[in-house]
């Protein structure tokens, strides 16, 4: 079994050693008989951190712990190893060690939402596993503002998930275990974390690869044309893509009707009816603020057959369910497509569709779009 110095203990916490001594005397902490800490006290010592940051005084956390009205405990589930102390270098001791920018490198904390840190700060132990992954593409020659643009987006992304995957913990879990009575030593659940953690990370992992399939084939694909294209076997075909952007009339009325969940609710519909028609006709999804989304397709033809389809086919604005009826529009911008035209304005009753434009060319690997529709409305 693991166990660390008091010393070490205070180092991997990113503390100083009088602050465990305090923690200890209040109670939060429990060393052994040889006065040694288990990788559980490290992450409670991380836990009485965040918990005083928060706001709430460790006397009191240590007075709520004596009286058994809180605990502290799962922080030694397997689960909870997630929770990652300090390493021993600096930043600016591992950039002078991989040849990694410095600034580059503390861009890794930037991603994950951290106050940016000092040069002479020491890495977190999560962190030092994102290095090799940098120092690579260093040494292959990737450009630096590439390598920052991948580090911030996986950051958000992740940060979204872990944000969602946590209010979901908080209703399905948390907040049943409060309403069941049970006691402050089921707060973190560690039988289920222990059981669920692993399959929750199989799960990301299972679709992160194959967002990867999708993308690199994307990728293998363009590459096979340029080649072809440059020995004079394949002419490419260029096409103009289309931007399209959808949102939902009296969605504010609605909210100061209704009320804010009836207007989540409808919103949520709506998300996932979007979804379902823009993937069915090769589009996506690329952008929600509110109750409005914006949409890529490859192709402006399809576009134009999504923008006109009935989107309350699943029953979505039925009389009974959304009393607030409103007009879709459609402008479908026709740049470059052989269409005298130009652009074709459309009403519909539904909801509302505004806008196409141009963006350029991006990968064509996508789910298949009809192989009929209804015609181009002229």
């Amino acid at each position: 079994m693991i166990r660390y110095s008091r010393e070490n203990t205070a180092e991997r916490a990113g503390v100083e050693p009088d602050y465990l001594i305090r923690l200890v005397e209040l109670g939060i902490l429990r060393p052994d008989e040889s006065d040694r800490f288990s990788p559980g006290d490290v992450r409670r010592v991380l836990m009485a951190r965040s918990i005083e940051d928060a706001g709430i005084p460790l006397n009191e956390v240590g007075d709520a712990i004596r009286r058994g009205a809180l605990s502290l405990d799962f922080a030694d589930a397997a689960g909870f190893e997630r929770f990652a102390g300090f390493a021993s270098e600096t930043f600016r001791q591992v950039s002078e060690r991989t040849g990694i920018p410095l600034e580059l490198l503390m861009v890794v904390r930037e991603a994950m939402f951290i106050a940016q840190p000092a040069p002479d700060d020491r890495l977190r132990e999560d962190e030092m596993t994102i290095v090799p992954f940098i120092e690579l593409q260093i040494s292959e020659g990737f450009r630096p503002a590439a390598i920052e643009s991948l580090l911030r987006v996986l950051g958000d992304s992740t940060r979204r998930i872990a944000e969602q995957e946590a209010a979901w913990w908080n209703s399905e879990v948390i907040e049943q275990a409060g309403a069941a009575g049970e006691g402050p030593e089921d707060v973190g659940n560690v039988d289920l974390t222990d059981r669920i953690a692993p399959l929750t990370d199989q799960a990301l992992v299972a679709m992160y690869h194959a967002h990867q399939a999708r993308t690199w084939t994307s990728n293998l694909i363009e590459r096979f044309e340029a080649l072809m294209q440059n020995v004079g076997i394949y002419s490419r075909l260029e096409r103009l893509p289309a931007m399209c952007f959808l949102d939902i009339t009296g969605y504010t009325r609605l909210t100061q009707e209704r009320g804010d969940d009836v207007a989540v609710g409808l919103a949520t519909k709506v998300a996932r009816l979007v979804e379902r028609t823009s993937i069915g006709y090769g589009g996506k999804p690329v952008k929600w603020l509110g109750d409005g989304v914006m949409l890529y397709f490859d192709d402006p033809g399809p576009a134009v057959r999504a923008g006109t389809s009935p989107l309350s086919r699943g029953g979505l604005l039925r009389p009974d369910r959304e009393p607030h009826r409103a007009d879709r529009r459609l402008c479908a911008g026709r740049r470059g497509a052989r269409h005298p035209g130009g652009r074709r304005c459309l009403e519909r009753r539904w909801d509302r569709v505004r806008g196409c434009g141009r963006r350029g060319a991006q990968g064509r690997v996508r789910n298949s779009a009809p192989a009929a529709g209804p015609p181009l409305p002229r």
